[in-house]
C-alpha cells in the first residue's frame, strides 16, 4: 500500500510530471546528461537542459546529440569512466536505442533512462501504452514502472540506488506512462535535496576506465567464455530482487515515502480474484476495487513494479489463495494472443502447486482510454470464470468491429 509519513499541504508543489522526473534527476547529481527530443519525453530533457543553464546542475555535461543510438552510445562510454549518467526517451528512440542497450547492460554499466512509455509504429501513434519498454525486457537492463507523478520522481532515486549497488551494476529503466504522466500536473513533494546525499552515496565503481589504469569494457568474448557473461548478468538480475526491496525501505527511512518494493497489495487478503497490472492504470483499478467492494465483490490488486527482474516468488505467495488471476497489458506478444505480464505469470506458476487460472486482456493499446466499466466488465468475466471452473484465452478488450 502507497504510504506518506508525515507529507503536508505545503510540502507539495504542482508541477508537470516531465518536469518532476527532471527535477529528481538534478538532485541526484548526474555527471554527463544526453538528449536528443521525440514526444513526450523531450520536456524532460529540457528542464535538465534549463537547470544546467542556470547552474543548478554543477559538474555535468550535457550533451546534444543526433540520435537515440547516440544518447546512449553516449552515455556508455561516460559510465565507463564512473560518471554517474542519464537520458529519456519513448517508443521509436528506445528502439534505436536496441544495440546499445546490449552494450550497456553486459558492460555492466548502471545507466538510468526514463522511458516515457508509447505506442510503436506503424501505424504512426503518439499515445501511450508500454509496447516500446516490454519489447526490450530481455536487454538486460532493470525495468521499473511508475504508477503516478510521484512516484516516478522517486524512482530515479532509487533507481540510481539499486543499480549502482556493486552487486547488482546494470542499467534502469524507469518507467512512466507518456502524457498521463508527464505532461499531467500533480501536486508532487519534489525529491529533497538536502536529503539525497543521506540516501544516495556518490557512484565510485570498483572498475573504471582510466588512463593511469588501463582496462578493456566489452572486449571480444569466444564460445569458451561467453556464456559465463551471460549468467553473472542473470546473478546481478537476481540480486537485484533483494536491492529493489531494499532501497524502497530505505527510501521510506529517509524521506516518508513508500509504494511497495518489487510489488504492491490493495485489498488482496481476502480476494477471490486479483487484478494485476503496472503504470498508471493502478488508479483507475482502485477505484473500481472501492466501488466493486461495496457491492460485496471481493477484488483486490496486485501492482507489480518490477518486469525485470520478475519478482515470481512474491507474486506468487499473493496469488496461491485466490480464485482467478486477471491480467491488464498494455502490450501485445503477436502470435502469442497474450500480453507481457500475463505470460510471465503463468511461466512462474508453472511447476509449483499454486492451481489457479490467469486470464489476460490487452488494454489500452495506442492509448486508448480505458474506462471503469471496461475494469467491471473484466471482473465479471473473471466471475463467470471462477463459477465455471473454464479458464478462456487471453483477448482484446472494447475492439471496434467497424475497424475489423
Amino acid at each position: 500500500m502507497v504510504e506518506l509519513r508525515n507529507i503536508t499541504k505545503d510540502m507539495m508543489t504542482v508541477v508537470e510530471g516531465s518536469y518532476a522526473v527532471a527535477h529528481a534527476t538534478k538532485v541526484c547529481k548526474p555527471n554527463v546528461i544526453s538528449a536528443y527530443p521525440i514526444t513526450p519525453q523531450t520536456h524532460i530533457v529540457e528542464d535538465l537542459s534549463q537547470f544546467i543553464a542556470d547552474g543548478e546542475i554543477e559538474n555535468c555535461d550535457y550533451i546534444n546529440v543526433e540520435s537515440e543510438f547516440s544518447a546512449l552510445s553516449t552515455l556508455v562510454g561516460s559510465s565507463a569512466t564512473g560518471a554517474r549518467t542519464y537520458s529519456s526517451t519513448t517508443s521509436q528512440g528506445l528502439a534505436l536505442m536496441h544495440e546499445v542497450l546490449f552494450n550497456a547492460s553486459g558492460m555492466r554499466l548502471p545507466i538510468v533512462v526514463t522511458v516515457v512509455n508509447r505506442a510503436l509504429s506503424a501505424p504512426i501513434n503518439i499515445w501511450n501504452d508500454q509496447q516500446d519498454s516490454v519489447s526490450e525486457r530481455d536487454s538486460g537492463w532493470i525495468q521499473l514502472y511508475a504508477e503516478d507523478v510521484q512516484e516516478a520522481g522517486d524512482m530515479i532515486a532509487q533507481a540510481y540506488k539499486v543499480g549502482e549497488d556493486p552487486d547488482v551494476m546494470l542499467p534502469v529503466m524507469v518507467c512512466m506512462d507518456g502524457f498521463l504522466l508527464s505532461h499531467v500536473y500533480e501536486p508532487v513533494v519534489l525529491l529533497e535535496e538536502d536529503l539525497i546525499d543521506d540516501y544516495l552515496p556518490p557512484f565510485d565503481p570498483e572498475y573504471k576506465l582510466d588512463p593511469k589504469d588501463p582496462k578493456t569494457f566489452g572486449a571480444f568474448a569466444p564460445p569458451a567464455s561467453y556464456t559465463e557473461f551471460r549468467y553473472a548478468q542473470e546473478q546481478a538480475m537476481s540480486a537485484a530482487l533483494d536491492k529493489i526491496e531494499k532501497a524502497a525501505d530505505d527510501f521510506y527511512d529517509v524521506f516518508g515515502r513508500y509504494y511497495g518494493g518489487l510489488i504492491d497489495e490493495y485489498k488482496t487478503d481476502d480476494a477471490e480474484i486479483i487484478i494485476m497490472a503496472k503504470g498508471s492504470i493502478i488508479g483507475t483499478i482502485r477505484d473500481v476495487i472501492d466501488s466493486l467492494r461495496e457491492n460485496g465483490v471481493k477484488v483486490g490488486l496486485l501492482k507489480v513494479r518490477a518486469l525485470r527482474p520478475f519478482p515470481k516468488d512474491a507474486i506468487k505467495e499473493v496469488v496461491k489463495d485466490t480464485s482467478v488471476v486477471v491480467t491488464l497489458d498494455k502490450n501485445i506478444s503477436p502470435g502469442v494472443n497474450e500480453g507481457a505480464l500475463c505470460t510471465e505469470t503463468k511461466a512462474c506458476m508453472y511447476n509449483s502447486d499454486i492451481n489457479v487460472p490467469v486470464i489476460g486482456y490487452m488494454i489500452g493499446l495506442g492509448g486508448r482510454d480505458i474506462p471503469e466499466d471496461t475494469i467491471e466488465n473484466i471482473v465479471d468475466e473473471a466471475k463467470e470464470v471462477i463459477n465455471s471452473g473454464i479458464s478462456t484465452e487471453s483477448q482484446f478488450t472494447d475492439l471496434r468491429e467497424d475497424l475489423i
